[in-house]
């Protein structure tokens, strides 16, 4: 619901609020923040903003032309719920001061820019978003890297290799789920109801619509809770509300959090399958009752879209080098370039669970929470109204189970990228469909793309890894 900067100061006075918080989203895709007291903050800063140094952020500045500007949004207005002091929090675009013109590196800007370029093409004037989140909450992690030595170490109570142990003090009472059967037994093998219940309740306090939660299929905590869609910049919004409701309530009840895609070997990692759709006024444009899986042809150019531009959306949407330990092909991780009604192994599935023209959409499965979620729904979202301006057609579905293809047939099925290196390669090499409407900028892509080969890809090539030791300690 809008609403007003006099609303959102008037709330503040009802709330007893006594400090305003700022938060914006660096370049990589964590949340930033910083604190003014109330009495400092006047509905002026709504459209005159509020100083920072962007130098010290993420892919932002130089210390040369650090001097940046917060603008809040008044319709993300929200209480925030980890504060000992009421404190109201408010998501910011940002501002160039000595153009007074959005940020072209801000992600939000690029979220919300997608969505007017939308509007623009006359195709359709919303799209909505469904990320699935999934995430483990852990007892214990420890990690370090130094010039001697590397390791990390992660435990969970829940964890099964935890059945044999001694547990310091207390009972080791048995009941854990076994490795990949953590979806979804009952209490108490799923210990982690009540703290998933705790996070449902504060982001529906917090405004956020949540459909269902449940334990995932890992072992050691691993959970999802679904958000009710939204459009692009909303949900994406609420996305990173969601993680922090989900890091702070583990926090408090002196557990930890982690979005990471591949955390724990052996099992099942984390992804965030993204359902979207597109409407026109109250029209889905998704839904014909007599196509395939009750997709219109317009559904299946979108698809198109998204599968040829695939290997580039995987540097946006599984932008991490931990990410391709998840996507790793002849798991139930989606690397497959394919579409199918209820295939799991598929890259984007159609789901059946409704009849519903309003319910029909396309699963993207691929993502995984690491992602920037404005920079990732962005840019599918350009995929998908390339395949929709070009009639990119996906070609046939594939509904058969993709891991026991005949090897002749399986040899034709495109895939992802086997790692981050050769997604920022892929992006390189074909972005003119995220160029469109001025949407995406080549120096926003040049600054991704060195970021992530200088910090990323280039310091874990640097760094021996604990297994190789195993490997070739002996040679």
């Amino acid at each position: 619901m809008s609403k007003t900067p006099g609303e959102v100061l008037e709330m503040a006075r009802k709330n007893n609020i006594q400090m305003v918080d700022l938060k914006f989203i660096d370049l990589p895709g964590t949340w930033q923040h910083f604190s003014v007291p109330l009495d400092e903050f006047d509905e002026g800063a709504f459209t005159s903003g509020v100083g920072f140094d962007g130098s010290s952020i993420r892919g932002f500045k130089t210390i040369n032309e650090s001097d940046m500007i917060l603008v809040p949004d008044p319709d993300t207005a929200f209480i925030d719920p980890f504060c000992d002091v009421p404190t109201l929090s408010l998501v910011c675009n940002v501002y160039d001061p000595m153009t007074g013109q959005n940020y072209n590196r801000d992600p939000r800007f690029v979220a919300k820019k997608a969505e007017a370029y939308l509007k623009e093409t006359g195709i359709a004037d919303t799209s909505y978003w469904g990320p699935e989140a999934e995430f483990f909450i852990l007892d214990h992690v420890r990690f370090d890297q130094s010039q001697y030595a590397g390791y990390y170490f992660l435990d969970s109570d829940e964890g099964f290799w935890n059945s044999g142990a001694e547990m310091n003090g207390h009972p080791n009472l048995g009941y854990r789920p076994r490795y990949k059967e953590g979806y979804f037994p009952v209490p108490p093998t799923d210990t982690l109801q009540n703290l998933r219940t705790e996070m449902v309740l504060l982001l529906k306090q917090m405004g956020i619509a949540v459909e269902a939660h449940h334990h995932e299929v890992a072992t050691a905590g691993q959970g999802e809770i679904d958000m009710k869609y939204a459009p692009l910049t909303r949900m994406a919004d609420q996305l990173m509300m969601f993680k922090y409701v989900v890091k702070n309530v583990a926090i408090k009840h002196n557990k930890t959090a982690t979005f990471m895609p591949k955390p724990v070997f052996q099992d099942n990692g984390s992804g965030m399958h993204v359902h979207q759709s597109l409407w026109k006024g109250n029209e889905p444009l998704f839904y014909d009752a007599n196509g395939y899986a009750g997709l219109s042809e317009l559904a299946l150019y979108y698809i198109g879209g998204l599968l040829k531009h695939a290997p580039v959306l995987t540097a946006f949407c599984s932008p991490t080098t931990n990410s391709f330990k998840r996507l790793v092909p002849g798991f139930e991780a989606p690397v497959n370039l394919v579409y199918s009604q209820r295939n799991r192994s598929a890259a984007i599935r159609i789901p059946m669970y409704s009849s519903s023209p309003a319910a029909k959409r396309i699963e993207y499965r691929p993502p995984d929470p690491s992602c920037n979620p404005y920079l990732a729904f962005a840019a599918l979202l350009m995929a998908g109204l390339d395949g929709i301006k070009n009639k990119i057609h996906p070609g046939e579905p594939l509904d058969k189970d993709i891991y026991d293809l005949p090897p002749e047939e399986a040899a034709r099925v495109k895939s992802l990228p086997g790692s981050l290196e050769e997604a920022i390669a892929a992006l390189e090499k074909d972005h003119e469909f995220l160029l469109q409407g001025g949407v995406f900028d080549e120096d926003l892509i040049n600054a991704w793309i060195e970021y992530k080969q200088k910090q990323e890809i280039n310091q874990i090539k640097l760094r021996p890894h604990p297994y190789e030791f195993v490997l070739y300690y002996d040679v």
